[in-house]
């Protein structure tokens, strides 16, 4: 069998790449220690109501810790508790969610918070709100036939 010069200096070049793209990886997940996120944290999706910091959902103050807030959200049937909230600007934020039924999405438009909110564990985020305005927060997971009324909204003030 006859392979043509430029056949070969593809394939060549194909495996090149193809070994260097692993060997890659390889280096990250072993060497590096690199992982994706995982859910250490978990509650109870029957007792949310009563575990803290779920238990009083919103924006407070924290001190002694590297973010200036913790702000608590609890997804449910169509809907996020708190409704809507006002966070300072600038402020670093903790975002901590978690849902009481079914896996639902947050999402905060305009900003790169995008995360799953699975019964029985806790998400968590942080980031610094550094634009003023008002900030949609929207299910990106099918939840259910209310899905599309499913919002709450961040108000970033001065």
């Amino acid at each position: 069998m006859h392979i043509h010069k430029f056949e070969k200096i593809w394939l060549i070049f194909g495996v090149t790449t193809l070994i260097i793209f692993l060997t890659v990886i390889g280096v990250s997940a072993f060497y590096l220690g690199n992982q994706p996120p995982s859910c250490l944290a978990t509650v109870n999706p029957e007792n949310v109501d009563t575990t803290a910091p779920f238990n009083e959902p919103g924006l407070k103050k924290v001190e002694g810790k590297e973010w200036d807030y913790e702000l608590v959200f609890v997804a449910s049937a169509f809907s996020y508790n708190p409704g809507k909230v006002e966070v300072p600007l600038g402020a670093k934020v903790k975002v901590i969610a978690t849902t009481k039924d079914v896996i639902h999405g947050f999402e905060v438009a305009g900003t790169n918070i995008n995360m799953m909110l699975e019964p029985g564990f806790i998400s968590e985020y942080v980031t610094t709100f550094d634009k003023a305005g008002e900030f949609l927060i929207v299910c990106n997971e099918y939840c259910g036939v209310g899905h599309h009324t499913m919002t709450s909204k961040i108000e970033v003030i001065e």
